[in-house]
């Protein structure tokens, strides 16, 4: 199958799921209706009418909120040695207004423009723009159903529940169902869901739509959705998974996987103390003039600090960096200490921030680091001293620093406050933040220098061998090392940056079980939907038993780990862990010295 064939699979896949005969799910000499089903208990077919009507609220609180939606999907290929490897990619990210997708019958193609780099650079409207070009149609049911399950009729009138089992997902007890269409209507859900027995609510649904063959596409794409507790008694969706394998395949191969995830339910400007977190940073000293007057160098850094606050608000506004959390002060904290080991003062804490997307990004906000989630996931290798994971942090960060250090700051002109009085919507075109490519090379050098710290110099290795993987596997991972707004990993001619680095490191092999040279995606940090805060996952590490389950940089399936949500502690109360939201949880426990 050529690329424009397997991206126009992963886009129908992504967005609305493509259809299939209805022929392909239902008998044909027994309608769905009269097939063997056992009689629900008065318990169970009371939980199944809350269920649906929890469901209703569900649908009216998600036509009220615009999340940030991101699709990535991998085309996937035979491997000799890992099994499979990525052959393409895709990304999209977008802000959607659920009150106009919830039941309408078609995307609307949108009147923005739909080429990339054009409005919100992935946007819907691009999205829309490039089916077109490959010739596909879309409507509501496969995107809003992975999300809703069926936003036109989920009732006793138009589906058949069968009980299944009890079922604890985490610490929620839930009820599993068997659920069909009653009639051989398109774009019905044809799965299974799962409900919490406390509130009815559905927790857990995978399965696929039943639907009428279009657009010579006879594939029927399957979806495993998760959603997470936000506040009492509401479950929103979180995450889907996707994947497809390949029917011509005597292996079993996988064709393609894929994943969405939302957040940003609840957009907010941070209080301007939230995000200025006091560092005890070693050897730094203050140089900014606490009273008196400004002095024209401390004038102008200030005038800097401006533009940086004001960007950062916007950033956070439109839901592509986290609200201020603990996992940042820890990175905030390597940073510093990056310049307390080359002794070079500063006059004000550089801090750091989670940028919320996949793709494998960084840049320098003025004094505000910004990495992406997706680089942090990747690069966090467990190992038993955790020297791995903090060496590649270390790197990655000294990148930044370089520039903050080498003068490579933001546009100042974002110091006027009406620079930045446009949709959030418009944050990718409006807010070009990369580096030149001088500047770059310029700040590669300088990362050689502060990491030749003694400090540093011996985690210098890991970055080296997290590039091997990278480049091994570059070809076909196009969309996640293109980044949305900041710095690439990669110089124009597919070297990397840093890859001074490549000779310090160990040669790749990865018929070593030995040595692990990057993660898969999702496997360290995950994104509360509700508070857009990263917290880190917190799971027991499985060992690797064949190259198999090395799965650098790719997208693996949704592991159910669901707990109820709690009230946070009163602020004026003794101190106590702060309680989060569920979510799914896909990773490894940090050894000592590895950031919690």
């Amino acid at each position: 199958m050529n690329l424009p064939a397997k991206l126009s699979t992963a886009v129908a896949l992504a967005l609305v799921a493509a259809t299939a005969s209805p022929a392909s799910i239902f008998p044909k000499k027994k309608d769905a209706a009269q097939n063997d089903t056992r009689k629900l208990t008065p318990a169970q077919s009371a939980l199944v009418d809350k269920a649906i009507g929890r469901e209703a609220v569900v649908i009216k609180t998600l036509r009220e909120r615009s999340p940030i939606v991101e699709t990535y999907i991998q085309n996937m290929r035979p491997d000799p040695v890992m099994g499979e490897t990525v052959d393409s990619d895709v990304h999209f990210l977008a802000r959607v207004d659920f009150n106009k997708v919830i039941g309408q019958s078609t995307f609307a193609s949108g009147s923005g423009d739909q080429k990339a780099g054009g409005g919100f650079k992935h946007s819907l409207g691009y999205i829309t723009g490039l089916s077109k070009s490959l010739h596909l149609s879309y409507n509501d049911a496969g995107f809003v159903r992975m999300i809703v399950i069926d936003s036109a009729g989920f009732d006793r009138q138009h589906y058949n529940f069968t009980y299944l089992r009890n079922e604890f997902l985490g610490t929620v007890p839930t009820m599993v169902f068997d659920v069909a269409p009653i009639k051989k209507v398109p774009g019905r859900f044809f799965g299974r869901i799962w409900v919490e027995r406390n509130g009815g609510n559905i927790v857990r649904y995978d399965g696929d739509l039943a639907g009428a063959e279009r657009d010579n596409m006879n594939e029927y794409f399957h979806f495993n959705s998760v959603r997470t507790n936000v506040e009492e008694g509401l479950w929103l969706p979180y995450q889907s998974y996707i994947e497809e394998t390949d029917p011509k395949s005597p292996s079993h191969s996988l064709r393609f996987k894929a994943i969405n995830q939302i957040w940003g339910y609840s957009l907010k400007i941070p209080a301007k103390d939230s995000d200025q977190t006091d560092l005890e940073v070693q050897g730094a000293t203050d140089e900014s003039q606490q009273n008196g007057d400004l002095s024209p160098l401390a004038a102008q850094r200030q005038w800097i600090q401006q533009a940086e606050d004001n960007v950062i608000d916007r950033l956070y506004s439109a839901g592509l960096i986290d609200a201020p959390s603990d996992f940042d002060k820890v990175l905030a904290q390597l940073a510093n200490n990056i310049l307390a080991y080359n002794q070079i003062p500063i006059d004000r804490p550089i801090r750091v921030r989670t940028l919320l997307t996949e793709p494998l990004e960084s840049v320098a906000v003025g004094n505000t680091i910004l990495i992406s989630k997706g680089l942090v996931d990747t690069s966090a290798v467990v190992t038993a001293d955790g020297a791995q994971q903090m060496g590649n942090l270390n790197a990655l960060l000294a990148f930044q620093v370089a520039q903050i250090v080498l003068g490579h700051h933001i546009d100042t002109k974002y110091a006027f406050s009406d620079r930045l009085l446009f949709p959030p919507q418009s944050a990718f075109e409006k807010l070009p933040l990369h580096h030149t490519d001088a500047d770059d090379a310029e700040s590669a050098k300088k990362t050689m220098e502060l990491l030749n710290a003694k400090e540093l110099v011996d985690g210098e290795q890991y970055f080296g061998l997290y590039l091997q993987q990278l480049q091994a596997r570059e070809k076909g991972l196009k969309a996640l090392t293109d980044p949305q707004l900041g710095d690439s990993l990669m110089k124009p001619d597919g070297t990397f940056w840093l890859q001074a680095l490549v000779s310090k490191a160990p040669k790749l092999d990865n018929t070593d079980l030995k040595q692990q040279a990057a993660e898969p995606l999702n496997s360290f940090l995950r994104i509360d939907p509700w508070t857009d805060q990263v917290i880190r996952l917190n799971a027991a590490p499985a060992p690797l038993l064949s190259p198999r389950d090395k799965l650098p940089f790719e997208i693996t399936p949704i592991s159910v780990n669901l707990t109820y949500w709690k009230a946070p502690v009163d602020p004026n109360a003794a101190p106590a862990a702060t309680a989060t939201p569920d979510t799914t949880t896909t990773a490894s426990p940090a050894p000592a010295n590895t950031p919690q």
